[in-house]
């Protein structure tokens, strides 16, 4: 079955046959979820198909490398990708498409040639409520934390200190000296994708490299673009990252703005596909795994993310990431411990 065929539900059950795979997505082991990744015209399709219903494919999938990751995605059409987090930094290289991305409270344009940088556990998705006029291709870079430690020691502090502090940024390369790092970003995917003897090695030295070279690049140009003109998205955005702790209903978010209930309501579904209350949720729930790798007990993180107990807690994460909270602390230990 071609890819090109496989336009609904049954298609993707039929394909994910073909693999192998169970057809039930509630049934996908990690093992089976991690085989999806690495093929992003199968990821999106199952994404699609499901409507991110019973996983946030996403957030569930965890690096094969211990330092590397890197592979080419490509939308040719709007992807319903929720808003997630990571427990490594994602770096990504803009080939084609003009799209915006939220990260945290800021939303940026991306066009070809940019270049942004997500560290763990910042919340961020990209925006696809615009009309896509070409495909927005991207190469996607995966580097762990233990991976840019062992750099640092080997660098002087200035080429990363910037990546170090773990800020997120745009840098734009198109017009400037810095365009050559598409070069980087493109080896890297070629020795993952043809995996020639010793290609692992490759891919990390070439890694090395982009990230000493972006690290000048950011230090030379200031790195950071302004975000885009903030709408009234972007205030509430930023009201709910200051108070996702705390109580926020719909009616009292209304009255802090001055819009109705309704207007809010539809400003969510119109910019970001999803409800007022799915958005607080899902800015929880990142908030939640960061302080259960910190290692807090499960009813702390409850109430200190904005939940009122841990049961409801523990029905959000479940029905968000497809396993339980406590089943959460067991894979990071694990991940740890590797």
């Amino acid at each position: 079955m071609k890819l090109s065929e496989t336009r609904n539900v049954q298609g993707v059950y039929d394909l994910l046959k073909e693999l192998g795979i169970h057809s039930n997505p509630e049934a996908l082991t990690d093992t089976e979820l991690k085989e999806l990744s690495k093929n992003p015209d199968i990821r999106a399709l199952v994404f699609n198909a499901f409507g991110g219903a019973s996983r946030n494919f996403y957030q569930e999938l965890e690096m094969d490398s211990p330092y590397v990751n890197t592979h080419r995605d490509i939308s040719y059409a709007p992807e319903n990708l929720q808003l997630h987090s990571h427990s490594f930094f994602e770096i990504l290289y803009c080939e084609s498409g003009s799209i915006q991305y939220l990260i945290a409270d800021k939303r940026y344009r991306i066009h070809a040639g940019d270049i942004i940088l997500v560290p763990p556990g910042i919340s961020h998705r990209p925006l696809f409520y615009e009309e896509m006029t070409e495909p927005y291709s991207r190469i996607v870079l995966w580097v762990s934390s233990d991976f840019l430690r062992n750099l640092i020691n080997f660098c002087p502090e200035d080429l990363v200190r910037r990546i170090r502090a773990q800020e997120h940024f745009l840098l734009r390369t198109e017009g400037t000296p810095y365009k050559y790092l598409e070069a980087l970003f493109k080896r890297g995917v070629l020795e993952a994708s043809e995996m020639a003897p010793l290609w692992e090695v490759s891919l990390y030295s070439n890694t090395a490299t982009l990230l000493v070279h972006l690290s000048r690049a950011l230090l030379s140009t200031g790195g950071i673009f302004p975000s885009e003109k903030r709408e009234d998205i972007d205030k509430i955005i930023t009201y709910i990252e200051n108070h996702y702790a705390d109580k926020i209903t719909l009616e009292e978010t209304a009255r802090a703005f001055h819009i109705s209930t309704s207007t809010l309501g539809k400003l969510f579904f119109n910019k970001l596909g999803i409800s007022f209350y799915q958005f607080v949720t899902q800015r929880r729930l990142i908030n939640s795994k960061i302080k259960i790798e910190e290692g807090n007990s499960m009813e702390e993180v409850a109430l200190t993310c904005g939940f009122c107990d841990y049961s409801a807690f523990y029905r959000a994460f479940k029905k968000e990431y497809g396993i339980s909270p406590r089943e959460y602390r067991k894979l990071v230990a694990r991940t740890l411990e590797a």
